[in-house]
């Protein structure tokens, strides 16, 4: 088995067992040698303005994790040279189970276009350089960091009255009721900020859904009764999937945020922190740590 190969399973066995195996997405580029960086981006969507950029990097001997790496945005669209912005440094991010994690950085792009990531990392196996060629749109279909959040009605515990079963709501095996509480709409015109996690925690592409969702609850009990918790099911039928996905339908409100319009778009979670106004202050595509979701909610929470 080819090492990049054997590496890429490795990463999607450790990301959890609560999901149902689905192609891992590959490396973004062959490494060149046994000594090469095969770089992975996470954040495949992105567009004019500031938000955060995830990768991983690996070799034939496994996956990088040291501390931090240094990561330089070129525009290519400029000229052949290229025209290079500030350099960034990128944190090192430990997923669930402590095997596998991302590096994460947030940077500002001030133009659509062909862009290179050029990264310098301490690799004492190898070379200690690569990069990442990514297109950055003008606008994207999932609403941006700065919009107001779609006062959308989705499914909760108290429903209409009536009964309501949560494995009518998510296909978590192990569900938090208080995800369930508010629809995004109550939530955005509540006084209080906001997060929302779009996961579906049994059938997650990459496997991280489901510790996705359990990362939200981790930070609902870490910062209790100050923000909205949500989490919003990929699917609208979990109890009748039954662990066929060919019975499974997408729930409408996951095609208003743009998820589905997302090119080659699964079931990939993605969280969103919403100030008390109900604009959009920062997104995640993709698996977030706590420590990157905490440090995203803390300036929007009261009195903070």
């Amino acid at each position: 088995m080819a090492p990049v190969l054997a590496a890429a399973i490795a990463l999607a066995a450790a990301c959890g067992s609560s999901a149902v195996p689905t192609p891992e997405p590959g490396p973004t580029s062959a490494p060149a040698g046994p000594t090469a960086i095969t770089p992975v981006l996470a954040t495949t969507v992105l567009e004019v303005g500031r938000q955060r950029v995830a990768f991983l990097l690996t070799t034939s001997k496994g996956l990088i994790k040291a501390p931090t790496a240094l990561v330089t945005p070129v525009f290519l669209d400029a000229g052949a040279a290229g025209e290079a912005g500030e350099p960034l440094e990128a944190v090192f991010n430990l997923w669930p189970y402590g095997v596998r994690g991302s590096y994460s950085a947030y940077a500002d792009f001030d133009r659509a276009g062909r862009w290179r990531l050029d990264i310098q990392v301490d690799n004492p196996n190898g070379d200690d350089e690569t990069e990442i060629e990514v297109e950055v749109l003008a606008k994207s279909p999932v609403p941006a960091v700065g919009r107001t959040a779609l006062l959308s009605i989705t499914k909760t515990l108290g429903g209409d009255g009536s009964p309501v079963r949560i494995e009518d709501l998510t296909t978590d095996y192990t569900p938090d009721p208080d995800l369930y509480q508010l629809t995004i709409k109550e939530a955005v015109e509540s006084p209080l900020p906001s997060v929302v996690v779009f996961a579906s925690p049994a059938f997650c592409t990459t496997p991280t859904c489901g510790p996705q969702v359990d990362t939200v609850t981790e930070l609902k009990d870490a910062h209790p009764g100050v923000a909205n918790y949500i989490h919003v099911e990929i699917y609208d039928n979990p109890a009748d999937i039954q662990g066929d996905l060919n019975r499974a339908e997408i729930f409408s409100v996951v095609d208003d945020w743009g998820l589905t319009a997302i090119e080659d778009y699964f079931n990939e979670s993605w969280t969103f922190i919403l100030a008390a106004d109900g604009r959009i202050t920062d997104r995640f595509e993709g698996f977030a740590t706590l420590d990157e979701l905490e440090a995203a909610l803390l300036p929007v929470l009261p009195n903070t």
